[in-house]
């Protein structure tokens, strides 16, 4: 059986297998039933690793195992294996929240806490920066700031990323507006994402951005998040940003921003 490494590839990503659990998974499923033994042989892993593959497989949800002498494997339909692997996924990601949830007021949180906030003590707050790679990376970042906001929340976006905000930041805006904070928000507004600037309305002062392209958040004049990309060019894995704490860089940006938002319509 010859499958094309980029197949595998693939395949590795998107159902989170190792490289010898997608050879004998599609080993298996070019067979429809097979013995550890010729699974081995067609898909070039090791025999003394396949049982323990078949084994991961089956726990998996991916193939069965059929009773009887010589002990066979037999392949479910695709449509199948994405649907349990779906379930087990939505089962496994309750149990790690629960788990997770459980450690509020917990003495290990505690104890994490204690060691964050001893640490930071020595740490300038100038060398409070780091870099983020991924937008899914940098929507955490973000939304981690806005929850610790205390006065004043500024975003600046692209069209695109008035939805994204929307999406993923929406929930701590509104609690962040009960808190008192004051939020603006300024993007280009078109058909595409008036529904959205109309509901961030109820809880930022939103402007139509014309005559600037920019992404960045600015968190109390103190906290600053700045994307390096276009992100109508750019894949969202690629997207990068760069957080800092600095109340100097933060206020001067703040101050050239507010000659641009009186120039600003409302929506």
């Amino acid at each position: 059986m010859i499958v094309k490494e980029e197949f595998l590839s693939r395949l590795r990503k998107i159902f989170d297998l190792n490289l010898y659990e997608v050879k004998v998974w599609t080993a298996l499923l070019s067979r429809g039933t097979s013995t550890a033994g010729e699974l081995s042989t067609i898909s070039d892993v090791p025999r003394s690793r396949t049982y323990d593959i078949l084994e991961s497989l089956e726990k998996k949800g991916f193939i069965l195992m059929k009773l009887g002498k010589p002990i066979k494997f037999v392949a479910l339909k695709p449509e199948e294996v994405v649907e349990r692997v779906k379930k087990n996924l939505m089962v496994y990601a309750k149990e790690r929240s629960q788990r997770l949830e459980k450690l509020k007021g917990d003495e290990v949180l505690e104890e994490l806490s204690t060691l964050f906030t001893k640490g930071v003590k020595f740490v300038e707050p100038s060398e409070l920066s780091g870099s983020l790679k991924g937008r899914q990376n940098l929507y955490n970042h973000l939304d981690m700031m806005v929850r610790d906001a205390e006065k004043t929340i500024t975003i600046i976006t692209t069209a695109e990323g008035l939805n994204r905000k929307f999406e993923a930041l929406m929930p701590s805006l509104e609690k962040c507006k009960k808190r008192g904070v004051t939020i603006r928000i300024a993007a280009p507004i078109d058909k595409n994402n008036l529904k959205v600037a109309k509901d961030l309305s109820k809880v930022a002062e939103v402007r139509n951005l014309t005559k600037i392209k920019a992404r960045f958040v600015i968190i109390d004049s103190t906290q600053l998040m700045f994307m390096l990309l276009d992100d109508e060019k750019f894949h969202p894995n690629y997207d990068i940003g760069i957080w800092i704490n600095t109340t100097f860089f933060a206020q001067a940006l703040e101050q050239m921003f507010e000659l641009a938002w009186k120039d600003m319509k409302k929506v």
